[in-house]
């Protein structure tokens, strides 16, 4: 994975997913939450995070601090991904496929929330297998970590930039 520095003050949260567990103890049910979390600046550098805790508010914080560890940088041309990519996690596989400009983001829940933050505003994604937002999540990220973009690839195979797009 490329690992990515940015400034702190620019990047922004947005909770995924929410989950409430219940241990049953000898007085009663003893609550506590998960919080999903994905973190972005908008132009290209996202992370995920996971956190854990009696109140709502700490596993939303705790989330927060895990996506920073977290954080991938994705090549982003014309508002749009370079190229397809599958990508895995677990039970889940998502396909990503860039898009015409003026097309949006064409993809459901836990999968918008990372091209969002990551700051792709063209493209087609499609969620296959598990639809647990851990899963999707995770799959997204491992896809658009593996994207490579058009000027590394020229440079590792020694050839000129139109040659990578024309062939």
């Amino acid at each position: 994975m490329n690992k990515a520095k940015v400034n702190e003050a620019e990047l922004k949260e947005r909770v995924v997913a929410i989950n409430r567990v219940a241990k049953v103890v000898k007085g009663g049910r003893r609550f506590s939450f998960s919080a999903i979390v994905v973190l972005g600046d908008g132009k290209g550098v996202v992370g995920q995070g996971l956190g854990k805790a009696n109140e709502v508010t700490d596993a939303i914080a705790k989330a927060i601090e895990d996506a920073k560890k977290n954080l991938v940088t994705v090549p982003i041309i014309n508002d749009t991904v370079p190229h397809e990519i599958h990508g895995k996690f677990s039970g889940g596989f998502v396909f990503v496929k860039p898009a015409a400009p003026g097309t949006g983001i064409i993809a459901g829940g836990a999968m918008r929330a990372v091209l969002e933050a990551a700051g792709i505003h063209n493209v087609l994604a499609k969620s296959k297998g598990s639809s647990n937002p851990h899963n999707v999540v995770k799959a997204t990220i491992d896809a658009l970590s593996q994207m490579r973009a058009p000027h590394t690839v020229a440079f590792q195979r020694s050839v000129k930039m139109n040659k990578v797009f024309n062939g």
